[in-house]
This record gives C-alpha cells, sequence and structure tokens, in this order.
C-alpha cells in the first residue's frame, strides 16, 4: 500500500508521498496574444465545461472587428472563466482548448510550460471548481479574478508518467459515463415528447377512436368529435397579468409576500427554489387564488412563453408582472389543453424580433377544442394517470443522470488527488 502525507489542502486531505504541492504558475504561464486586425476567425466559447465552436458571423450584430481584443489560445491550453463569481455559482469554470481559436480575453488562459499534461490539469482544476474553491479567492463587488491571483492557487502534481496514466485513464472513464447519460436524455426528451403528444391527441380527439368525426377548421387540430366544439379562451374563463414591483420593494422571507415568477415553474409544477419576496401594497387582482393556472407571458426565450402550472396551496402568494393567471371552472382540463400543443402552434403570434410576450388580446383569442363537461372530467382523470406514470420513469432516470454525475464527480477526485491508483 503506498504511503501517503497531509497535502495541506484541507479539502483535498491526503496525497501519495511522492506527489508535489506547487503554486499554478510552477505549471502554466498565462497565455496573452492579442487577436490583432482580427486575423484569426475561428470563435471558440466556453460551455459547460467544454471549449467549443461558434459561428463567427451568426452572433445577431457583433461584427469582426469586435474580435480585435480577443485572445489567441492553442491546443492544450486551459481556459478558466474568472467573472461573476459572486453572482454565478452554478457554471462550470474550466474548459480544454483542443484547437488553435479565439475566446474572449474576460477569461484567463493558462498556458502549459514543458513536461505538463494539460489533460491531467484539466481533471484536477475541474476537481477544484465542482468543490468551488475559486469562489474563495475573489475580491470585489463580482468576485472576479485576475491571473497575478489565481496563479497562487496550490495544485498536487504527480510524476508527467502518471499525470498522462491518469488522464488517459479519465477520458476512458468519463467518454463511458457522458455516452450513458447522453443515452439517458435522449430517452428523457422521448418521454416527454411521448408526453405531449398524448396530451394534444386527447384533448383535439378524444379517448373514443371509433368516434364520428368532423372537420374543426383549424389545420394544426384537424378532425374533432362530432359533439365537441371550437371555442377561444377568453370565452372560458378570466386571465390578467401580476403585480408590478421595484427592487426596493424587495425583502426577506419573513417580513414580505411570495411573488410567483417563471422561475417558479418547473416540469408544469410550481416549485420554490428561486423565491423573490415583497414588502409593498399588492391588490386582491395580484393574489393568486387555489385552482388558478400561472403562466408565463413574458420571457427572452419564446420556447418558455405559455409554460404553465395549476396553483394548488391556500396560502397566501402573489404573481408577476411578467406571469399571467388564468381561472376558470374547469382547470385540470384547461391545464392539459395549455400543456398541449397549443403555444408550440401559436408560436407565431408572440414571437417578435424584439420582445416575446404573450398579451391576453393574443392568449383570449387563442382557439382549442372543448368537448362536453363529462367529457373533460374523463379526459383529466385519464391524463392525469398517464401522466403520473411517465413522471415517474422520467424522475427515475433524472435519478440516474444524478448518480452518473456524482459518480463522475467522485472518480475524478478520487484519481487526481491519488486516492486511487490507476
Amino acid at each position: 500500500m503506498k504511503k501517503m502525507k497531509d497535502s495541506g489542502i484541507e479539502w483535498i486531505g491526503e496525497i501519495p508521498e511522492e506527489w508535489g504541492i506547487h503554486p499554478i504558475f510552477c505549471y502554466f504561464d498565462e497565455r496573452k496574444n492579442k487577436n490583432t486586425l482580427c486575423k484569426e476567425q475561428n470563435l471558440l466559447s466556453l460551455s459547460y465545461g467544454k471549449i467549443i465552436r461558434k459561428n463567427i458571423n451568426a452572433l445577431g450584430g457583433l461584427l469582426p472587428e469586435s474580435f480585435s481584443t480577443y485572445n489567441i489560445i492553442e491546443e492544450n491550453d486551459i481556459v478558466i472563466r474568472p467573472t461573476d463569481l459572486q453572482n454565478d455559482k452554478r457554471s462550470l469554470r474550466t474548459g480544454l482548448c483542443k484547437e488553435h481559436g479565439i475566446i474572449t480575453s474576460a477569461y484567463i488562459t493558462l498556458k502549459p510550460k514543458k513536461s505538463v499534461n494539460s489533460n491531467y490539469y484539466h481533471y484536477l482544476l475541474h476537481a477544484y471548481d465542482i468543490e468551488k474553491v475559486f469562489y474563495n479567492m475573489g475580491n470585489g463587488v463580482r468576485q472576479g479574478l485576475n491571473y497575478s491571483e489565481f496563479k497562487k492557487l496550490l495544485l498536487v502534481s504527480p510524476s508527467q508518467t502518471e499525470q498522462k496514466r491518469i488522464a488517459d485513464f479519465l477520458d476512458s472513464k468519463c467518454s463511458k459515463i457522458d455516452s450513458l447519460k447522453t443515452n439517458i436524455q435522449k430517452q428523457i426528451e422521448t418521454l416527454k415528447e411521448y408526453k405531449k403528444s398524448l396530451i394534444t391527441e386527447s384533448v383535439t380527439k378524444g379517448l373514443n377512436p371509433n368516434v364520428e368525426m368532423k372537420d374543426s377548421g383549424i389545420e394544426w387540430i384537424g378532425k374533432i368529435p362530432k359533439e365537441w366544439e371550437i371555442t377561444k379562451i377568453k370565452y372560458n374563463g378570466k386571465y390578467w397579468n401580476g403585480l408590478t414591483y421595484s427592487p426596493k420593494d424587495l425583502c426577506d422571507e419573513n417580513d414580505g409576500t411570495l411573488v410567483l415568477r417563471s422561475s417558479n415553474i418547473k416540469d408544469g409544477k410550481i416549485v420554490f427554489n428561486d423565491n423573490v419576496y415583497v414588502k409593498c401594497p399588492i391588490e386582491e387582482k395580484s393574489i393568486i387564488k387555489r385552482n388558478d393556472i400561472l403562466i408565463c407571458s413574458r420571457n427572452g426565450s419564446k420556447d418558455l412563453i405559455g409554460k404553465n402550472a395549476i396553483f394548488e396551496s391556500n396560502e397566501k402568494m402573489a404573481f408577476g408582472a411578467f406571469m399571467m393567471i388564468y381561472r376558470c371552472e374547469n382547470p385540470k382540463y384547461m391545464y392539459y389543453v395549455l400543456n398541449s400543443d397549443i403555444f408550440k402552434e401559436n408560436v407565431g403570434l408572440f414571437s417578435t424580433s424584439t420582445v416575446n410576450q404573450l398579451t391576453g388580446s393574443v392568449f383570449g383569442n387563442i382557439k382549442f377544442a372543448l368537448p362536453p363537461l363529462t367529457e373533460q372530467k374523463r379526459i383529466a382523470d385519464f391524463l392525469d394517470t398517464k401522466c403520473t406514470a411517465i413522471d415517474s420513469i422520467i424522475s427515475s432516470k433524472q435519478e440516474q443522470l444524478s448518480k452518473l454525475d456524482e459518480y463522475k464527480k467522485s472518480l475524478i477526485f478520487e484519481y487526481v488527488t491519488g486516492k486511487k491508483e490507476v
């Protein structure tokens, strides 16, 4: 059994006795190579812990001249995003460059010295990133880092031979884990698509495949059961937008009223993990009631407009100005109508080149198929059962993804710190 020693780095603990411990500047220099005259056009970006290519000509208004201040980087450089440490504690902040290109000079780019295996240190710095080590290094309002601060960070160091052995082993293992995750994610997306198609089919065709049909007059709906009618949302209930508030109205949880926003809707449910509270006068119309349908009516992304959930609580809560509530006598059936393809098929009505928003006028005039009340209940009960079963499978697969993520993190940590030997 190999001998171990204390690394002096609390979160790492013990490392093999023969390993070194030195600051980053012993292994890397800072690469600073300005893209003068925009001679390089291979635009790179750090995304989810990977360096990816971006189309320099498809960035919506940024001209080539804008990239003259970018940094020219090379294969085996390691890129660190050192900005906004205070406000963003979720992003992956390290990436290994695999090609010649340019990247924003706001990032720190580490240029490896001789006898340094960048791939190993990429995994090591990824482990530092996962442990949120960088967040304790910054200073100032934005808690940003520069190279003069970052280069003092202590790293552990096996021999060059062992660096390569560890990096190659992790490449193989992580590739298999990532492949498994990709397959599971595809299964989740397939299940979500099936759920949406099941809902759409049920609220446009009903549950009886042998019923007599008629033309709805609406292309995306097609034929509907003969006893159904086509109506508009405004004839089935009432709807309006919520509370407008300013930053000065914000307060602590115990001092104010919770305001539901777009982030409080996830996968058709209302969640409470990104809450905002205000202490200001709130009109009765801005208070959400049990069985109201909360709808995202304004967002930067047109894909998020229309996401919705039924409010199932009796607690007093408000909803924000970028949200809308729909109050009707048949909320469960209408919830499924609003979770069908109805917004997808009407996306052109609220998608603009400036602000994507679902106005009351547009929302109220959207047409849908309405069955008799007894059939509405049958459809809602059927979809409750089916969607609960699908959601259970999706939840199980998401749990598998979480376990794979944890396993991958643990695997990287154990090997880059010498706890386990290749």
